[in-house]
């Protein structure tokens, strides 16, 4: 149980970065030139190559309770940050991610932009976009998938959850060649935010009654937090919203 929840955790989370690394390279390749954003995602991918050869060896060298609890508290700021995010957009408070918006933010902006060969490459502009896009969400499949790994001991399941997930949204990209703005990515982020928040209680007790089972009781628990607060902040953000006219009539 506890090697497919790694596996799904690690896909999910790694699909939701994947969705957002493919809408900015289809923005630099179908608004300026494909050459150009091929080779600035080959230069990110090369970077990320370099960056899982020097950690996945080095965190085997660390102690499994040192690693699990540095992992640990870095998994608690990154999943207790997605699920706050997640509570904020589904109560109103903030804005729900829209890969359709920012897609057309990017298209707008490269359309805009000047272009420019510079070694080697017909259109830096292109290029520098796809590097970053890919280079700063790749860097976050790698977080996921080597921090999972390294801590549960099986960094090839929580690899091959990643590359599957890469691997998915890239097909489904190159198959539809728009963003994949229907891709319910809010309710993804809500759940990774829920899995990385229960692993993190979960390896931060020396030991759980049933050991692994333990996870079928923590999960839930945590999902019901979590829209526990959703539905009173949605309840208190509903009142705030009446309350504003009420106070408007009695003014007058």
């Amino acid at each position: 149980m506890k090697s497919l929840a790694l596996f799904l955790t690690v896909f999910v989370a790694c699909a939701v970065e994947a969705v957002e690394a493919l809408t900015i390279v289809l923005a630099a390749g179908l608004t300026r030139e494909w050459r150009s954003t091929f080779q600035g995602m080959a230069a990110a991918l090369a970077v990320l190559g370099v960056t899982v050869a020097v950690l996945g060896p080095a965190l085997t060298l660390v102690p499994l309770t040192g690693l699990r609890l540095v992992v640990g508290g870095l998994l608690a700021v990154f999943g207790l940050q997605w699920l706050r995010k997640a509570i904020l957009r589904a109560s109103g408070y903030k804005g729900l991610h829209d890969e359709g918006a920012i897609y057309a933010r990017q298209v707008a902006a490269a359309r805009t932009a000047t272009g420019g060969s510079r070694r080697g490459v017909r259109d830096w502009y292109a290029f520098t976009l796809s590097f970053k896009g890919v280079l700063l969400e790749g860097l976050e499949v790698v977080f996921i998938a080597i921090t999972f790994g390294a801590s549960q001991q099986n960094v090839g399941l929580a690899a091959a959850g990643a590359v599957a997930a890469v691997v998915v949204v890239a097909a489904v990209g190159i198959a539809v060649r728009t963003p994949l703005s229907r891709v319910p990515e809010n309710t993804m982020k809500f759940s990774v935010g829920v899995m990385l928040t229960s692993f993190d209680v979960f390896w931060g007790a020396v030991s759980w009654p049933g050991n692994d089972a333990a996870l079928l009781a923590i999960v839930p628990a945590t999902a019901l937090v979590a829209l526990g607060y959703t539905a009173l902040l949605r309840r208190a953000r509903a009142a705030a919203r009446a309350a504003v006219p009420a106070a408007e009539r009695s003014a007058a």
